[in-house]
């Protein structure tokens, strides 16, 4: 289904929103007009991605008119060394944006992933682009389905509500203003209370066995919380700590 761009625009008054009915990426177009000076806050979205991408460059199944693809261009008095933080606090936008509009409970999993019943539904993408932050979110609302190699990872709002449909305007709405709200709060105040807030909405963050793909190998061990930079603290079991920057982080089998 086309989203309903008019009710969007209403709930978001003077935003520039720009839609598109399929592209190849959300976050390619956002860069583009990062790079020509569009004002923060600026969204574009598509009901389909030819080509859409999470990290590390992963197929993001992008089925038309069910979920949500969006970017969003932030212009933030924030440094390079934040990024870790700003995508914590879109991933605290993403969850209260579920739960606004759903009444579902989600959970997220460090540093980018938005879970519901431990099943993916959502994902974050940030990176700098000049002195812009281009934002990529991707929720899963009204996917009935999901082809064989997704089935057994991934959900969507609807599936997770049994069978209801859910409003992709009303969704949108709720997660640009959280975005907003967030990255205000991070601008504000700094890291601390959004790794706080994180740390509390997320199961991953502290006490959790889980394993840790860092590409040149899978570690071991147990979270024990952020540090200042909002990167997650791994316990292992011989007692060391390790500071995991960047790796797929999953619960032990």
């Amino acid at each position: 289904m086309v989203l309903k761009i008019d009710a969007v625009r209403e709930g978001l008054p003077g935003r520039r929103i720009e839609w598109h009915r399929s592209i190849a990426t959300t976050m390619t177009e956002a860069a583009r007009l990062a790079a020509e000076g569009c004002e923060s806050g600026t969204v574009i979205g598509a009901d389909e991605q030819t080509d859409g991408h999470g990290r590390h460059g992963r197929a993001w199944h992008s089925e038309a008119g069910a979920g949500l693809y969006v970017s969003i261009v932030l212009r933030y008095a924030f440094a390079p060394d934040d990024l870790p933080a700003v995508t914590l606090a879109l991933g605290l936008a993403a969850v209260d944006a579920i739960l606004k509009t759903t009444d579902l409970q989600s959970d997220l999993r460090w540093p980018n992933d938005v879970l519901i019943q431990s099943k993916k539904c959502g994902g974050i993408l940030a990176r700098m682009e000049g002195t812009a932050i281009i934002a990529g979110i991707g929720i899963n609302v009204n996917q009935a389905g999901f082809p064989v190699e997704l089935e057994e990872i991934a959900t969507s709002l609807r599936i997770a509500s049994d069978g209801r449909t859910h409003s992709r305007e009303q969704v949108l709405v709720e997660l640009v203003n959280g975005v907003d709200n967030y990255c205000a709060l991070l601008e504000r105040e700094g890291r601390k209370p959004i790794l706080e807030m994180f740390g509390r909405a997320s199961s991953f963050v502290n006490g959790r066995r889980v394993d840790v793909d860092l590409g040149s190998g899978v570690v071991r061990g147990t979270t024990a919380g952020l540090n200042e930079s909002g990167f997650l603290i791994l316990r292992r079991d011989d007692g060391t700590e390790n500071v995991v920057m960047n790796g797929g982080v999953r619960p032990c089998s």
